[in-house]
């Protein structure tokens, strides 16, 4: 019996050593030691023949299993270390860093020119005392509309072409106005003076001057004795600090649900001519009544104008989808 084991553990201990003079990787190493010592290798069933040897001689058979198991063991770790190293050495060199290279510039990102038109526009008005005041996007009806004194049979919710959502009377909001409310029912009754930036929705066809999605910049000051000198006073200090001093302002009267009596502001340009550029004028007594304030004692002006109308003005951009068109030509300008 013993020579018989004797003469299998040689033929297992010269396959070993043929096997590993082949192997050329790591991973072809721990494939042998699977081969040979794993659950179902060819070293096992040689253990499991103790059991079978008669016991004067199971000693020996021991040493030798055992012999062969140490010697599989330490050839094929030995063989797998070296390798590992030649393996080691190569990735080494390939990714190897020659310092003495220049290195590569970094290209800096921009601000887009909106967020550049919106941080120039606060600080104007910021010297003027207004503080900025961020509002929801999503609004409900009454907000969005009915406060501001737009009822549900009003013409003028045609103009807004709206955005309502799956919930019943939950709507994207069509302009800042409603941050208007909001404002006045978290100040009432302390004076306020403050820009309402943010996106706005309407289901509009896209072209060069309209978008779904567009941004504006509303303004709201309440007080004692707020008048429309004041609010034509800040119009014209706000064009004249964007656009030049040298820029002529007009009001035109127009409608708004909101506002009463309403303006429409122009500005001259190079030409001669005239370019509209926002809609304001006085708070409506209904909208005042409807932030908490009462019309009776104090009064206020409000006024919004299109962001990206202020920028395409102040840039000579000629049409809006520019900016949402992701081309960095475009964008690396400002």
């Amino acid at each position: 019996m013993i020579d018989v084991l004797k003469q299998e553990i040689d033929q297992i201990r010269e396959a070993a050593q043929a096997d590993l003079s082949q192997a050329d990787t790591s991973d072809a190493c721990e494939e042998l030691r699977i081969k040979y010592l794993g659950r179902n290798g060819l070293v096992t069933p040689l253990m499991q023949k103790m059991k079978e040897v008669p016991n004067e001689q199971k000693a020996e058979a021991g040493k030798l299993l055992n012999g062969l198991k140490q010697f599989v063991e330490s050839e094929i770790e030995q063989a797998g270390e070296k390798l590992k190293r030649g393996e080691q050495d190569v990735r080494l060199k390939q990714e190897a860093v020659d310092v003495t290279l220049p290195g590569r510039p970094v290209p800096l990102g921009r601000l887009h020119p909106i967020t550049q038109t919106l941080l120039e526009l606060y600080d104007i008005f910021a010297e003027m005392g207004f503080q900025v005041y961020q509002t929801r996007e999503v609004e409900t009806d009454e907000m969005n509309f009915q406060m501001l004194n737009l009822p549900e049979d009003h013409p003028a919710r045609d103009m807004h072409d709206t955005f309502y959502t799956k919930d019943k009377g939950v709507v994207l909001r069509t302009h800042t106005s409603p941050g208007q409310i909001h404002l006045m029912k978290e100040r009432c009754p302390d004076p306020i003076r403050a820009v309402l930036p943010g996106k706005c929705y309407r289901f509009e066809q896209t072209d060069a001057s309209h978008e779904w999605m567009f941004y504006q910049l509303e303004g709201i000051a309440i007080g004692d004795n707020i008048t429309l000198a004041d609010l034509k006073g800040t119009l014209n200090a706000f064009i004249h600090r964007t656009f030049g001093k040298e820029r002529k302002v007009q009001f035109r009267c127009s409608y708004f649900p909101f506002t009463e009596p309403s303006m429409e502001v122009a500005m001259s340009d190079k030409d001669g001519g005239w370019l509209e550029i926002l809609g304001s004028g006085m708070m409506h007594p209904i909208v005042l009544r409807n932030g908490g304030y009462d019309p009776e004692k104090v009064s206020g002006f409000a006024f919004g104008m299109g962001v990206e109308r202020i920028a395409m003005l102040k840039y000579g951009i000629d049409d809006i989808r520019q900016f949402y068109s992701n081309d960095l030509r475009f964008l690396s300008q400002f």
